[in-house]
């Protein structure tokens, strides 16, 4: 038995990456997923509902969808978002507009939908990936952290607005996980080794972050035995926020 068992969680951007892996991590701990993806593709025991975030219609839909086959839900890992490089001059309006639709408002969306369901539950958790760039100043990176600084303070107010409902939301912080995403940024580097290497040093563990590592964290924030955590960004990061390291 586990703490999961009978639970249904919906998995937001599930088909790859970190939302694959907390799919399966709560598969495996015995909760009935629902991966909810632009391209749903997912293999048993995962069950795929095609859904897009930025269309309230396909999000009402694919949540309802959910909930008409498992009879309800008890967890949202909002996973759904969007990357986006360079400083604040090098992305344009229509980009900054995509990219806080899909990471922040996409959250919005889904969670409202959701709601009616977790009131419902006797174990109600979201879980919104955040991420280290909503707490440390990142290079090139000034639409992504602008999105990601939003995800953090929406976490904390949806927790403050929710808890007497007795609904924990709570937020996972990664920092730089060797995901398909990382993949193609290394791989359009001038020399994608050193790009890699670069980046798995500047976490004091000096390695990327995997995405079973986030799943883990995702999981343990979404467990009834958390029940007196909310409100709370869990970072996942190697250490890349909390420590400084001497130079090897």
């Amino acid at each position: 038995m586990s703490e999961f068992d009978g639970l249904v969680a919906v998995v937001t951007g599930g088909a790859s990456g970190i939302g694959l892996a907390a799919a399966e991590t709560l598969a495996e701990r015995g909760a009935r997923v629902a991966v909810l993806d632009l391209k749903p593709d997912a293999a048993e025991p995962l069950t795929a509902f095609p859904c897009d975030v930025t269309d309230d219609v396909s999000v009402v839909a694919a949540v309802s969808a959910v909930a008409e086959r498992f009879g309800g839900i008890d967890i949202v890992v909002n996973n759904a978002g969007l990357g986006a490089q360079g400083d604040v001059t090098a992305n344009s309006d229509e980009e900054w507009h995509r990219v806080f639709d899909v990471n922040v408002v996409g959250m919005a969306r889904v969670s409202r939908a959701a709601l009616p369901y977790l009131r419902c539950s006797a174990h109600p958790a979201i879980v919104n990936i955040c991420s280290i760039a909503a707490t440390a100043g990142l290079p090139q990176r000034a639409l992504y952290s602008a999105s990601k600084g939003a995800v953090l303070s929406l976490t904390q107010a949806m927790a403050a607005d929710h808890v007497r409902e007795g609904i924990r939301v709570n937020c996972v912080c990664p920092g730089t996980v060797d995901t398909p995403w990382v993949g193609r940024l290394l791989d359009a580097a001038p020399d994608p080794e050193a790009e890699r290497a670069a980046l798995a040093a500047r976490q004091p563990t000096g390695r990327l972050v995997t995405a079973r590592e986030v799943g883990h964290a995702i999981a343990h924030l979404a467990s009834p035995l958390s029940s007196a955590t909310t409100g709370t960004a869990l970072a996942v990061d190697g250490g890349m926020q909390g420590l400084r390291v001497r130079p090897s």
